[in-house]
């Protein structure tokens, strides 16, 4: 016996159903092609259609009465829902985002952001961005070389890579766009982060007393 389920989470199922078959790009990681992605909404039971609707609706990308019906209304709403997916499949790619955006995750985001915002003032989108090892280790041994005079080892690297990430994923940038503005809050400095760090080890802080102590026996003539 199947057991059949409904709301937006059978929706969700019913749409992730079919193979990823790539169009346009539009598809990353688990997430289908936008034209499977309609036609296994357009399969989907009535209700899990209606729950979809409603979740559509609250977030202001669905526009008057609300139904189960699968028209060009319908198609309409999921359309405009695949223009922010894209738009943040290519945020992504630019900061280098590592995990994957679904389009139930934006779905929920323009929700919590109060609606999809057009015309309605503007719109805010928060984005959590880690970076990776090797985007971060030249950065690590830039700073330590100039307060530790050394390069970082391997474990000391991925100790602050940690210790970055973990900061990063704590103060995610805000992003709020509307007409003719876009602006950008918060997110981690990773060279300001960095260089604390570092600067509080009794080894920064010794490198720094001996360079002091070298520079003013030069002035006092006790150093050639």
């Amino acid at each position: 016996m199947v057991e059949r389920t409904s709301g937006p989470d059978a929706a969700r199922a019913q749409a992730m159903n079919s193979p990823a078959t790539q169009t346009s790009g539009s598809a990353t990681s688990s997430e289908v092609a936008f034209d499977v992605f309609v036609k296994n909404i357009s399969q989907a039971s009535n209700e899990a259609r209606l729950a979809l609707a409603e979740r559509l609706k609250e977030a202001g990308i669905w526009k008057g009465k609300v139904s189960s019906k699968f028209d060009l209304k319908y198609y309409t709403a999921l359309a405009k829902l695949e223009e922010k997916y894209q738009g943040q499949v290519t945020l992504d790619k630019m900061v280098g985002a590592t995990t994957p955006t679904a389009r139930y995750d934006v779905l929920t985001d323009i929700i919590s952001g109060g609606g999809d915002g057009d015309g309605d003032g503007p719109t805010t989108t928060r984005q959590t961005y880690v970076t990776s090892a090797s985007q971060t280790a030249k950065l690590l041994n830039t700073i330590a070389v100039d307060l530790l005079e050394r390069n970082l080892t391997k474990a000391e690297q991925a100790k602050y890579l940690k210790m970055i990430n973990a900061e990063q994923r704590k103060q995610p940038s805000v992003q709020t766009q509307g007409e003719g503005f876009v602006t950008t809050k918060g997110g981690v400095d990773e060279q300001q982060f960095i260089t604390e760090k570092l600067q509080a080890t009794s080894e920064a802080k010794n490198v720094r007393a001996t360079d002091a102590y070298t520079i003013l026996m030069k002035e006092l003539g006790g150093l050639d």
